[in-house]
């Protein structure tokens, strides 16, 4: 049996955070994953760049039952402390709209990085390695691997969430919690684009590849502006993954396809200038041409010139496309989706070392966690902030 102070089982963002942090304590550190390599899902995040953080990330920005408990942890660890991380080992990156940063050659840079802290703190990276089961001991635990059996004093759980099973994704976090009575709320999966149903399907699968600007909101009010994107299973784009998380099974999305638009003032403008025009026709200058004309073929626009139209067509066709309500099927599911939702309850964890109230030495951090950021490096934040913060206890 190997002893060491500090098991951590999940060589992702947060848990190799936590590593390094613990290890330049003066713990002796190692961490098991399943996987071939480290980081699998840093490596395929923001298409291979990774969206590492956001500059305005905030506790605002995060789904939790308890909008409090990840105030500590991102205070105490911030953004800007993990970018002066990135500057100090020379990282190129560059910034992208609404605060993202990505980095300009690979997303390997980061794990890179994590793992150079990692050696640099005498910290043990162990990779296909399983963990079979675990056990309580006097001092700690006793963690049997498909390698080697550890007794640690210190057990941290990274295992993260149920997302990308293809990345060997698994639920033995939320089962790790579950052995010990801590309460684990549901999961779905959120951040994933939309599927529609069949007629909706039909109707729009040949706008796949089509973008447009929007602001989409959920039944409970939040919204989010940013572009959705038509694709042969039904809808994606930034606003779509946003609003997922938010979203629940049954219920409608609305999307105000032209925002901050005077739309009514528009066509009756047009109306004096060039009556004879269109609708459609009218239309397709500020929308995709071939999005206006599935609603044209779908009777949900009038086909007459704009001349024709009486004042309560003009409103009802602004209200539409202002206000275009769509009910969607249902989702993508873990396979596409960038993170999980639900997970170990909160109130079951210290917010300030993420330790679990009911079992001394035993810890949760990142994505297995019952919090989730929006789309844009704030779940990646949260994993370096929850990962510091407990490394600074475990």
């Amino acid at each position: 049996m190997q002893e060491v102070d500090v098991l951590i089982i999940g060589a992702g963002a947060a848990g190799l955070m936590c590593a390094a942090q613990a290890g330049y304590r003066g713990r002796s550190v190692t961490v098991v994953d399943m996987g071939k390599k480290a980081g699998r899902k840093i490596l395929i995040s923001g298409g291979g760049r990774c969206n590492f953080t956001n500059e305005n990330a905030s506790p605002e920005n995060y789904l939790c039952t308890n909008p409090h408990f990840v105030k500590s942890c991102l205070s105490r660890y911030t953004q800007h402390d993990f970018i002066e991380l990135v500057d100090r080992h020379g990282l190129a990156y560059h910034h992208k709209t609404l605060g993202q940063l990505f980095c300009d050659n690979s997303a390997q840079d980061i794990v890179d990085i994590l793992m150079t802290e990692c050696e640099w703190a005498g910290v043990t990276v162990t990779l296909r390695t399983e963990v079979l089961n675990i056990e309580k001991s006097d001092t700690g635990f006793i963690v049997n691997t498909s390698e080697q059996t550890y007794h640690c004093e210190s057990l941290v759980v990274a295992s993260g969430g149920l997302t990308m099973p293809k990345l060997g994704a698994t639920p033995i976090g939320y089962k790790i919690a579950e052995q010990f009575g801590l309460e684990v709320l549901p999961t779905t999966a959120a951040l994933v684009p939309f599927t529609l149903h069949q007629h909706d399907k039909a109707r729009f699968e040949a706008l796949s590849g089509i973008s447009i600007p929007s602001v989409v909101s959920a039944e409970d009010g939040t919204e989010f502006k940013e572009n959705i994107l038509f694709t042969h299973r039904g809808l994606s784009g930034p606003a779509i993954l946003q609003i997922s998380s938010f979203w629940k099974a049954g219920q409608a999305v609305t999307i105000n396809l032209l925002p901050e638009r005077d739309l009514v003032g528009e066509i009756h403008t047009q109306r004096q200038s060039n009556g004879q025009k269109s609708l459609k026709n009218t239309l397709i200058t500020l929308l995709p041409k071939r999005f206006v004309e599935v609603l044209v073929e779908a009777g949900e626009i009038p086909d007459k010139a704009i001349n024709q139209l009486s004042h309560t067509e003009i409103e009802q066709v602004a209200h539409y496309l202002q206000n275009w309500q769509i009910k969607p099927n249902g989702t993508e599911g873990y396979r596409t989706a960038e993170v999980t939702l639900g997970g170990v309850n909160s109130s079951e964890i210290s917010s300030k070392t993420f330790e679990a109230n009911k079992e001394k030495g035993l810890y949760f951090i990142g994505e297995v966690t019952e919090v989730t950021g929006w789309l844009g490096g704030y779940n990646f934040q949260y994993a370096w902030s929850s990962g510091w913060a407990c490394g600074q206890s475990c």
